[in-house]
């Protein structure tokens, strides 16, 4: 069936984003969409799966806490780990977050940050509108600082305020995850990779710096490492996602490197894959593969089986960039993933390291496989 879409013609120019500053269309076709920062925003209806989440477990039910007031009668602490655990292994990322190099004694904590960063991400992400994600997101931050003061309700934060008491861990890095996604819902393309790296510091290196307090391994040095990969990491996933970006009106290809390969907004707007786009992508995969090479030393300063955990998160990353090398670097086209095979051969790969005693050697840039 056609869906019929009313178009008008209306420029903006709200920052001077030179070739990129103008967009020139405001779509009123079945769901909402508004023009903002020269792209076509538009919002994707909240899947099955988060409505039930948010019904059983967003704002509207605070009300229903016991008539006691006391703390986690809702939940036990027990049902709030198991909630943690199957949000853990039931969504696909790049590499699995639960793998047996994890140490038993921290698959829960991995479990508790990792429940976290998934609501955070789909408050931002899985609602139909900005407004109602900042709503959500200003009550996010509220159960955050409900946990930090022993009152936690909410699933998530029950089972987390176990995980900030034993490793001691400030508010900051779980504030600032937080204010990436709130920055999401207003800021939509990036001028400079500057200002992509600022958001990439509180959009990704947080993550890294719970994982280092899991660890018990936060030192400047190691923060440093972690930061590389993790922004690594996010610079892959961009990448790995322009098209599903681009479906919900974000495009982090900072500007200025689409002005330098002649690479410009009309392109983008209709997914045009042409030389211009395989060199920008070519350019940007090199420079995430950068970032992520530059951390893996961290990987050497961990404990036990936990090198391999913090290494398996960088090749992951490495091999995601792999994949979108393979195919041209057109990444309109295919979205590029990890299959379980290849996480079987990275695993294989890591243990084959270290059990012949083979460290990375920092400055050396990973070969690329095809």
């Amino acid at each position: 069936m056609a869906v019929k879409c009313k178009l008008s013609m209306q420029a903006v120019n709200p920052v001077p984003f030179q070739s990129w500053g103008r967009c020139f269309i405001l779509s009123e076709c079945g769901g909402r969409a508004e023009v903002s920062f020269g792209v076509l925003r538009r919002w994707r209806p909240l899947s099955a799966s988060f409505t039930n989440e948010l019904s059983q477990w967003g704002p509207a039910t605070e009300a229903m806490e016991s008539p006691t007031g006391q703390v986690g009668e809702r939940l036990s602490i027990s049902e709030a780990e198991s909630y943690c655990k199957n949000l853990a292994r039931a969504h696909y990322e790049n590499f699995p977050v639960l793998t047996f190099f994890v140490p038993a004694e921290l698959r829960q904590h991995f479990a508790n940050i990792y429940a976290y960063c998934r609501w955070s991400d789909d408050l931002a992400d899985e609602v139909t509108g900005e407004q109602q994600s900042l709503d959500l997101l200003k009550w996010w931050r509220e159960s955050l600082g409900k946990c930090f003061d022993g009152q936690a309700t909410h699933p998530v934060f029950v089972a987390l305020q176990q995980t900030i008491r034993e490793f001691e861990i400030p508010p900051k890095p779980f504030e600032d995850l937080i204010s990436a996604f709130e920055q999401d819902q207003h800021v939509h393309a990036y001028q400079s990779f500057a200002d992509l790296q600022d958001y990439c510091c509180r959009s990704a290196n947080p993550v890294g710096e719970l994982v280092l307090y899991l660890c018990r391994n936060h030192t400047e040095q190691n923060l440093e490492w972690s930061n590389s990969i993790c922004t690594g990491l996010q610079l892959a996933n961009f990448w790995q996602d322009v098209q599903r970006d681009h479906e919900i009106g974000r495009c982090y290809l900072p500007i200025e490197d689409g002005n330098r390969f002649g690479y410009q907004l009309e392109d983008w707007q209709n997914c045009v894959t042409n030389a211009a786009f395989l060199e920008l992508m070519k350019y940007e995969v090199g420079r995430a593969r950068e970032f992520l090479t530059a951390g893996l030393p961290l990987s050497e300063q961990m404990p036990g089986r936990l090198k391999i955990v913090i290494e398996l998160f960088a090749r992951g990353g490495l091999r995601i960039l792999d994949r979108i090398e393979s195919i041209g670097f057109r990444v309109w086209e295919c979205r590029p993933v990890l299959t379980k095979l290849d996480t079987v051969r990275l695993m294989g790969t890591c243990l084959v390291r270290r059990a012949f005693g083979n460290k990375y050697e920092p400055g050396r840039i990973e070969s690329r496989r095809p």
